[in-house]
C-alpha cells in the first residue's frame, strides 16, 4: 500500500448474491443494530433523520450541515429499481419532521410505519445503492487527492477490491463516513472519509487489516478535532469496534 507499487492491479472481486446479502445484513447491524425499529432514527445532537440500513441522511427544511444528504438519492434509486413508494414520497422534499422531538413524537405514526415497511423490504436495493456509491468513489477521490497521494490511494483501493473482505471495507466505510472529498466534511481542515483512510494505509499487513488500523487512526483524529459541542467522543468506542470488525471474514 505504498506509492511505489507498480504493475497490473489485481482484478476487482465480484461479490456473489449471497455475499452481497451478507454485506447488507452487516451494514444493517452496524447502523441500526439489525432491527426494523432502527431503520427510522434521529440521533441526539443531530439536525437530521437517519433512515434505512445505511442511516441515510434526510435534512428538514432550513437545516443543512457538513454531511452529505443521501436519503433523497436513495429514494430515486428505489424508484428506478421499480419499487413502489408510498404516495407521500412521490415528490421528495425536505424531511417532513422539523426536529428530533417531532420525529420521536411521531415514531408510531403512519408515515414512519410506512418508511420502516419500505426500508425493511428493500435491503437488497439499499445495498446496491451503497455499492454503486463505492464504485463511483475512486475518480472523485483521485481528483481530490494531492498528486503525491494518488498512487497510494489507487493502489490501496485496488488491493481492497481484490478480496471480498476488502470490498466490504470499501462499501461499508463510504456509506459510514463518505468519500472524504467534500470541503465541508472537515474539522480543523482534516477529513475522515474513505480518501483519508486509503491515504493512511500501510503495507505491513493484509489490505483489510491495514484499512481497519488506518480507519481507527482517522476516526480518532476526527474526534480529537471535532467541536466539543458535538460530543463525538461518546461515539468513538463503537466506531473503533466497527473498524476492528473489518479484519473478520465476510
Amino acid at each position: 500500500m505504498t506509492s511505489g507499487q507498480t504493475g497490473t492491479p489485481p482484478a476487482a472481486t465480484r461479490l456473489t448474491g449471497e455475499q452481497l446479502h451478507r454485506v447488507g445484513q452487516r451494514i444493517w447491524q452496524n447502523e441500526c443494530g439489525g432491527t426494523v425499529a432502527g431503520l427510522t432514527s434521529w440521533n441526539a445532537g443531530e439536525d437530521f433523520a437517519s433512515l434505512g440500513i445505511g442511516h441515510f441522511i434526510w435534512y428538514p427544511a432550513g437545516k443543512r450541515g457538513p454531511f452529505e444528504e443521501s436519503f433523497p438519492p436513495l429514494l430515486a434509486h428505489l424508484r428506478r429499481s421499480g419499487v413502489v413508494l408510498p404516495e407521500w414520497l412521490h415528490i421528495v422534499g425536505p424531511c417532513p419532521w422539523p426536529s428530533r422531538s417531532a420525529f420521536l413524537a411521531d415514531a408510531n405514526g403512519a408515515r414512519q410505519q410506512q418508511l420502516r415497511t419500505l426500508l425493511s423490504q428493500t435491503v437488497a436495493q439499499q445495498t446496491d445503492f451503497i455499492a454503486a456509491r463505492m464504485r463511483a468513489s475512486l475518480p472523485k477521490m483521485l481528483a481530490a487527492a494531492p498528486a503525491s497521494q494518488r498512487a497510494q490511494v489507487q493502489n490501496s483501493f485496488n488491493a481492497l477490491q481484490a478480496t471480498p473482505e476488502g470490498t466490504f471495507c470499501l462499501i461499508d466505510y463510504v456509506n459510514f463516513k463518505g468519500e472524504g472529498v467534500s470541503p465541508s466534511e472537515r474539522y480543523n481542515g482534516q477529513g475522515w472519509g474513505l480518501l483519508q483512510v486509503l491515504a493512511g494505509m500501510t503495507a505491513d499487513r493484509t489490505a483489510a487489516a491495514a484499512f481497519a488500523e488506518s480507519a481507527k487512526r482517522v476516526l480518532t483524529n476526527r474526534v480529537r478535532n471535532a467541536p466539543p459541542s458535538r460530543g463525538e467522543s461518546r461515539w468513538l468506542p463503537g466506531w473503533l469496534n466497527r473498524c476492528e470488525a473489518y479484519k473478520r471474514p465476510l
